[in-house]
């Protein structure tokens, strides 16, 4: 499986860095590409850094290289996920604004009909929010925010942000054992 994973610039870039290093472990072959405002965030939030993050996918691109192989729809993904995604990059796939390598990767896999998925770190929701989730559901990517689950019944942070990363690898058609499924 091949997939581009795209770590935007809203908190939450832990839910990014978890799913790769989770889709590493399931031998994905990960294009990666880390926006500079999450640079910055995931410094802030977390104990990772940029450097230890992009030497773990298979390659790497800058937000700005539309030579980038998958700025092309004839570039073969099986999926492409922005994680986390922010409302500005929400609206930009939206409405077919490919400014960055993120937005246009992004229009070439609605284009191709190709698996992509949003995972929105934002609340409240403002209505223009909502209406950029509809029009890129209704263009069909697939809406997933990152809002953890409690059923099985988490003690620590890491399992909160397990339990959306799992639903991302789910949505994927990979196997994990990230949390216990309700029963």
């Amino acid at each position: 499986m091949r997939v581009f994973l795209s770590i935007g610039g809203a908190s939450g870039s832990i839910y990014g860095v978890r799913l790769l290093e989770e889709l590493k472990k399931s031998n994905v072959e990960v294009h990666l590409v880390v926006s500079d405002g999450a640079k910055k965030i995931m410094e802030h939030e977390t104990k990772y850094v940029f450097k230890d993050l992009k030497n773990k996918a298979n390659f790497y691109y800058k937000n700005n290289d539309f030579f980038a192989a998958p700025a092309s729809g004839s570039f073969q993904l099986d999926a492409m996920v922005i994680c986390p995604c922010s409302m500005k990059t929400l609206s930009a796939v939206a409405n077919g604004y490919g400014d960055i390598l993120t937005s246009r990767a992004a229009s070439c896999c609605l284009k191709e009909n190709r698996k992509l998925i949003l995972v929105l770190r934002e609340t409240p929701l403002d209505l223009p929010g909502i209406k950029n989730m509809l029009v890129a559901k209704q263009a069909g990517a697939t809406i997933l925010p990152a809002m953890p689950g409690f059923y099985h019944k988490p003690k620590k942070i890491e399992e909160l942000v397990d339990f959306v990363v799992g639903k991302i690898l789910d949505q994927l058609g990979l196997e994990h054992s990230l949390f216990k499924r309700w029963e």
